[in-house]
């Protein structure tokens, strides 16, 4: 298995929303694997969908037999910018109407903005070369993507701080300590110490990167 370790830098202000707060609407400081892993191109979703419900299992399981898994990404440099939006007809209505879908028609975003630096891995057992722009979140703003370390990932066992956040449905092992990151579609942990199996690597600065070992993705049943 290899590890490639990804930077991206954001030229657009990115929103999708974590959290509401009356009319404010948050963006979170963390990126989730599934998002990343749509916007990297590995999984694609159909442009029309009558029902609003995505199918994940059928879309990114695929990958698992691939052998090729994304992190989520953590927030290196992360600055917010506060943007009031309105989506009306000419009646300038002020009630919010029940929508089919889960978007807010008024309030005020507080967006990730420019310049704003994430960072991420992507496990592989087969070739894998990352575009060098991406397009991300509700506006589809434009990231630039940088591969800034490749390293052989080798077996390790015990106890260890994964070096990245990372999707708790997708590993085993013993979660012992770690951050919740509560966000849609599923909860992340950060800082997480865990007993088991691990994936090590050795990046050119000499510093012991962690991931665990087995990551697939999983989803409910």
């Amino acid at each position: 298995m290899r590890l490639t370790l990804c930077r991206l830098t954001f030229h657009e202000n990115l929103f999708y929303m974590t959290r509401e707060a009356g009319r404010l609407y948050e963006t979170g400081r963390y990126l989730h694997n599934y998002a990343l892993t749509y916007a990297l191109g590995l999984a694609t979703a159909a442009y029309y969908q009558p029902d609003h419900v995505p199918a994940y299992k059928a879309e990114l399981g695929a990958l698992n037999a691939q052998g090729i898994y994304v992190t989520p990404a953590r927030g290196l440099n992360v600055r917010y910018q506060l943007v009031t939006f309105k989506f009306a007809d000419n009646a300038y209505r002020v009630k919010m109407e029940q929508t089919s879908r889960n978007l807010p028609s008024f309030g005020r975003a507080k967006e990730i903005a420019v310049g704003s630096v994430f960072e991420f891995a992507v496990v592989h057992a087969v070739d894998f070369r990352p575009p060098r722009w991406i397009r991300m979140g509700l506006w589809r703003s434009k990231g630039h993507l940088e591969v800034i370390e490749q390293a052989e990932l080798k077996p390790a066992q015990g106890e260890y701080m994964a070096s990245l956040p990372l999707n708790p449905l997708d590993f085993g092992g013993r979660l012992k300590i770690y951050d919740v990151i509560s966000m849609p579609p599923s909860s992340l942990v950060d800082h997480a110490i865990i007993e088991g199996d691990w994936l090590r690597a050795t990046l050119s600065n000499g510093e012991a990167f962690y991931l665990p070992a087995g990551m697939r993705y999983t989803f409910p049943k």
